[in-house]
């Protein structure tokens, strides 16, 4: 049976969409810096609050979630009648996970990206949205008991399994497999931050610009 290669536009696009640098273009744009030469390095929503302030990565968050849920939706904008719908989550996932790279490998700027929280929610959201207020509660509350964006993010991901595994009624195997591998994925994103951490010199989260 040969390989129908309409199926790799989809992933294509995903890819290109996730690529899209949201923080780097802001930052050199309108502040005529490149983000990820201040502050965490990171090309993120959290850096680019800290550098340039609400107003400027508002939006940066904005888009990299939407980033997430556009790649997943785009799947509709494809016909494929043959697809069973465990099939069609399967794409789905993967097309959330094609975004995700993306992000964190960006082809418009040198492959060097951000960590992916962002997207990832934004897949999630597609995905399962009720989940995703959950995993976002967890968040807000230990980002209150602690003001530190990154353990927060941790939490939030390790949490995203369990959520899925325990609260969602007969939940698809690829969902499943796209939790537990988020649970895995954002820890491993967020090395520096752990050692930091370990070390007590993680910085708390602040709302005042870094940079004037």
């Amino acid at each position: 049976m040969s390989f129908d290669f309409t199926l790799f536009i989809p992933f294509l696009f995903a890819y290109l969409i996730g690529s899209v640098p949201t923080s780097v273009w802001v930052s050199r744009v309108f502040y005529k810096i490149d983000i990820r030469n201040e502050g965490s390095k990171n090309a993120g929503a959290t850096n680019t609050i800290r550098v340039l302030g609400l107003k400027a990565g508002l939006p940066v968050l904005a888009f990299d979630i939407f980033k997430g849920w556009f790649a997943v939706y785009f799947l509709n904008f494809f016909n494929f009648p043959e697809l069973s719908l465990e099939m069609r989550v399967y794409l789905e996932i993967l097309m959330g996970v094609a975004a995700i790279v993306g992000h964190i490998f960006p082809v418009y700027v040198g492959f060097r990206g951000g960590k992916g929280v962002a997207t990832i929610a934004g897949v999630a959201i597609a995905l399962f949205p009720i989940g995703v207020l959950l995993i976002l509660g967890v968040f807000v509350l230990c980002f209150l008991i602690t003001r530190i964006v990154s353990i927060s993010s941790i939490i939030a991901g390790i949490s995203f399994p369990l959520i899925i595994i325990f609260v969602m009624q007969n939940p698809h195997l690829p969902l499943q497999i796209l939790a537990v591998g988020v649970g895995i994925f954002i820890p491993l994103t967020h090395r520096k931050n752990i050692q930091r951490l370990l070390k007590g010199e993680e910085k708390r989260f602040s709302f005042k610009r870094s940079r004037q």
